[in-house]
């Protein structure tokens, strides 16, 4: 279990710039653009009456779409960690030193995906919600400082914290295990074929799609079954729920929105699908595992 943690604590280390200092340099740039939007008059916020009432739940929908762009930043990442770090040990021939440990080679493999699924992301996560912590405090300082704000929106802003963080959680593990089989799939083909596994690993799928297409017909190859579930399995999970809550009003108009969203979110899920992901997961990493035991004894 040591060796295992260590594998992952590895990885973290290994990979802390993408997941640790750039997105701590991004939180400043945030900060910093939160300061110029009060200070340079690109948001008013000389407001009385009601419409001061409402401005922190007005914050809501910048705290979300921070962390949705944090998300997206995220999930990018991890598919070019997935291609960079399954052939790190072969490309800096530390592989000999690495097949040294009390550790199977699925066990190392394991730990890389284990550590994109859990540690790497949740490093992000930690940042993203300081990001967002720092935009809603200053943004509060500055309504402060402009008379715009009572101390009793501290309240609103811990609500919207907390709901918004609620709702970047879910959606983060919810993706994660969606996504979960490309980036094993990604990772398998970079033990192979090294940082060319992203372009192959799109390629496949359309290789496979055209394959039936041949053997089974059809109009063309983006028209067979095989490309209807790649489709599918691609579509972000939360995919048009966003767009019904949106449209019947729940988070514009109330920051304690976060839980019933979440739980809207778990329970449209395909929980067959990600278990069927799980187990690809599982499976590809064994071949390659196996590819990659072969490989280094020859």
């Amino acid at each position: 279990m040591k060796a295992f943690s260590a594998l992952i604590h590895r990885e973290f280390i290994e990979h802390r710039g993408a997941f640790l200092l750039g997105p701590l340099l991004l939180v400043a740039i945030v900060v910093g653009m939160t300061v110029l939007a009060f200070t340079v008059g690109r948001v008013d916020v000389r407001m009385t009456g009601s419409i001061v009432t409402g401005l922190s739940t007005m914050l809501f929908w910048p705290a979300l779409v921070l962390c949705v762009a944090w998300g997206l930043y995220l999930l990018a990442v991890l598919f070019f960690y997935c291609a960079d770090g399954f052939a790190a040990d072969k490309r800096n021939n530390s592989m000999l030193f690495w097949k040294s440990m009390p550790v199977s080679d699925f066990t190392m493999l394991l730990a890389k995906l284990i550590a994109a699924v859990t540690v790497l992301p949740g490093a992000v996560y930690a940042i993203a919600l300081l990001s967002m912590a720092l935009m809603l405090g200053t943004a509060q300082i500055a309504m402060i400082v402009n008379g715009t704000s009572a101390v009793t929106n501290f309240l609103d802003l811990g609500a919207i914290f907390w709901n918004v963080g609620l709702i970047a959680l879910v959606q983060l593990v919810v993706s994660l295990l969606w996504y979960m089989p490309f980036m094993a799939l990604v990772g398998a083909m970079a033990v192979m074929v090294g940082r060319w596994a992203i372009p192959l690993s799109l390629l496949l799928p359309s290789l496979v799609a055209t394959l039936e297409w041949v053997t089974l017909g059809g109009l063309h190859p983006f028209q067979t079954r095989t490309w209807d579930y790649v489709s599918y399995r691609s579509t972000m999970p939360e995919a048009g729920l966003v767009d019904q809550w949106i449209a019947d009003g729940p988070l514009g108009v109330d920051v304690h929105s976060g839980v019933p969203y979440a739980l809207d979110l778990i329970g449209r899920l395909d929980w067959l699908q990600v278990g069927i992901g799980v187990v690809f997961a599982l499976c590809v990493l064994f071949l390659a595992s196996e590819y990659r035991r072969r490989a280094a004894a020859n």
